[in-house]
């Protein structure tokens, strides 16, 4: 079993290795928004980049699909009634998530 340093390490590399193909700046701007405005649905992360970039909704929801399992800094709340996710930032991952988009 792996400890919370080694865990925070892997968590960190894979944040490194998945920016590290961002050419268009969009994945720092999806990571940035979420250390702004902290809850998200993909709808509302779809209108902030769409100010910035052309992008297809199924894009943005490809994106968090893929910080959210692969990654792991995502926390996913569902509502029973809501047809959304509504996504945030793992408190724990905030610091980090800073330093590296910075």
């Amino acid at each position: 079993m792996r400890s919370p340093h080694e865990i925070r390490t892997v968590i960190e590399a894979r944040l490194r290795n998945y920016l590290s193909r961002d050419r268009t700046g969009i994945r720092r701007a999806l990571l940035k928004l979420f250390l702004r405005l902290k809850c998200l649905t993909v709808a509302q992360i779809h209108e902030e980049l769409t100010r910035k970039f052309s992008i297809s909704y199924h894009s943005v929801a490809a994106m968090v699909g893929i910080i959210a399992s692969k990654i792991g800094i995502l926390h996913v709340k569902r509502e029973r009634e809501a047809t959304c996710s509504i996504y945030s930032l793992k408190e724990q991952y905030a610091a980090m998530v800073a330093r590296i988009v910075s």
